[in-house]
């Protein structure tokens, strides 16, 4: 599948990769052992491969990420980063921050390491602000023309190793790039057309014809996914058009990932330092089933926790960033009281979830337990440890998620951007979680859905100004559709993001007055949970604390 550059030597003849020689290699596709190929891959795009906007300092804020602000001294880095002002390694050096950017290359280096206990090489050209319809053009590159020069960067690293003795088999080609192409009316419908060239260049001019693309998508989670919406679906479309046709191509979803907070309402269009490190995790999870060694599917119940014929009550949970839990870290319940108890399985309440639109499931009903991307967890956890002291058993949660989405996606008329449309995923989600528990015999009490406002929506004044009207189309429609008049939402809602910009727009009021016209409808105000580190997303202690705020509410209206 790739292509392998056979050379005389060991790893050991290079100071760097000295540690290198007696480490196993698993073969692509196969359980070969080698222990003296270094696997090559290939970084290169703009600003969010780049990057920009990271800060080295917080990479220890996120458990999951600790000790990547450190150099891999076994893993090697070639790199040209930038525009004007070029950052380069000139040769080899061992994988690190550059000028205190945090990059998807640090994480994605050491999990693949970590797995495959492989030596690892990566090669990284990226520069802001560029288009593949000029600068990255193969034919005719444009403006900063960086197709050849990220061309010469891998031949000439690539270079280097044929010089010291090292063999190495050419791996994977990472690509984050498009938002500016976007913004250019010849280049944006043609994305995918020069998408489909610029990978046929690279396996022509670097003679691996079966060279495999791991292709970034455009995170709609930024503040370009609402005001550049149309923009951004065209470009994933192109994007799509060429990882459906091409097998050896990989269409990599980042809409899940950590976004950078901006100043003022707190919009990025950056991923920041978490971002990136759960960027190069995305790359990495991908590279690794590409190769057999993906992460271990999730364990079912293996016995159902309600007597048959008994009654279940069943929660639907369902939000954005935070009821999926997006900065809640598991490592973090460990300083919470009662927290520890929180991080164990559960298998007395059946839980079921779909994740970031689909992207994570359940494999059918598990225990109830920390189940989010990059070891996170929801207000699922704490919200069924309240329900379980108060009611005892016989109750199940499902949990639909989707932190990239903004509240429009979640109306039954949903928007020109159709692959983010959530409604009939949520209402087909809600009937299969009853029918599933009803095939084993239960009855079923749907005791409402309990959903958490778009943290985006309400820091975008179009989107806040609106809010309350899809919300209200949704819980309509959903009454409706699940043919439940009286279907009670608990909709809670966290202090709005607080800026010049969106104060003019009281989205409290109105999300109060249509609590006061619908009498199925539970306004929740949290807005007393514990402090947050930035504007829009709740850390652990607040996400358990939104847990406790729902079941409570609950049970004062039982």
């Amino acid at each position: 599948m790739f292509r392998i550059r056979t050379v005389v030597g060991l790893l050991a003849g290079v100071g760097l990769l000295g540690g290198f020689s007696s480490l196993a290699l698993a073969g692509v596709g196969k359980d070969v052992e080698e222990t003296k190929t270094v696997r090559v891959f290939i970084f290169a795009g703009q600003s969010n491969m780049v990057g920009s906007d990271s800060r080295l300092k917080d990479v220890k804020r996120f458990p999951p990420f600790v000790g990547l602000d450190a150099p891999q001294e076994k893993v090697m880095f070639s790199y040209n980063l930038g525009r004007e002002e070029k950052r380069t390694s000139n040769g080899w050096v061992a994988l690190q921050p550059v000028d205190k950017v945090v990059g998807p290359e640090l994480s994605f280096g050491r999990r693949v390491g970590e797995v495959t206990k492989a030596p690892i090489a990566i090669i990284k050209c990226a520069a802001g602000g560029t288009h593949l319809g000029g600068d990255w053009n193969p034919d005719t590159p444009t403006g900063f023309a960086l197709y050849p020069i990220a061309l010469k960067l891998v031949r000439d690293s690539l270079a280097e190793l044929d010089r010291k003795g090292i063999k190495y088999r050419l791996e994977g080609f990472m690509w984050h790039q498009g938002e500016n192409d976007m913004f250019d009316k010849v280049f944006k419908p043609n994305y995918g057309a020069n998408l489909r060239n610029f990978l046929a260049s690279w396996r022509r001019d670097l003679n691996a014809p079966k060279l495999k693309f791991y292709i970034g998508e455009l995170s709609t989670k930024t503040i370009w996914g609402m005001d550049n919406r149309d923009n951004m679906y065209a470009i994933r479309a192109g994007q799509k058009s060429v990882t459906e046709s091409d097998p050896l191509a990989e269409y990599i979803p980042t809409s899940h990932i950590g976004i950078e907070i901006g100043g003022g309402a707190g919009l990025h269009y950056h991923y920041g330092t978490l971002g990136q490190l759960e960027h190069g995790a995305n790359y990495a999870e991908a590279y690794l089933r590409t190769i057999g060694k993906g992460a271990p599917a999730s364990v079912g119940l293996k016995k159902w926790p309600y007597k048959k014929g008994s009654s279940v009550k069943l929660f639907v949970m369902a939000g954005h960033r935070n009821m999926e839990g997006e900065r809640a870290f598991v490592q973090d319940l460990k300083g919470l009281l009662g927290g520890n108890a929180l991080v164990k399985a559960n298998p007395s309440v059946a839980f079921k979830y779909s994740l970031g639109g689909g992207l994570k499931v359940s494999n059918g009903w598990e225990a109830l337990r920390p189940t989010g991307f990059y070891e996170t967890f929801g207000p699922e956890l704490s919200f069924g440890q309240s329900l379980q002291l108060a009611l005892g058993g016989n109750f199940a949660i499902c949990k639909f998620t989707d932190s990239g989405s903004q509240m429009n996606d979640w109306t039954p008329e949903g928007t020109a951007a159709k692959e983010r449309n959530l409604y009939s995923k949520l209402i087909g989600f809600i009937r299969d979680s009853i029918n599933e528990i009803e095939k084993r015999g239960n009855r079923v009490e749907l005791a409402g859905i309990f959903y958490h406002v778009g943290e985006n929506d309400m820091a975008f004044a179009p989107y806040r100004r609106s809010s309350i009207g899809w919300l209200k189309s949704t819980i309509e429609k959903s009454r409706l559709d699940l043919d439940m008049p009286g279907l009670k939402w608990f909709v809670s809602q966290q202090p709005p993001a607080d800026d010049k910009s969106v104060n003019g727009i009281d989205v409290t009021s109105a999300l109060s007055g249509l609590a006061a016209t619908d009498p199925h409808l539970i306004h929740i105000k949290a807005f007393e949970l514990p402090a947050q580190h930035e504007q829009l997303v709740i850390t652990a202690p607040g996400i358990v604390e939104l847990g406790g705020v729902l079941a409570r509410r609950y049970l004062a209206e039982k």
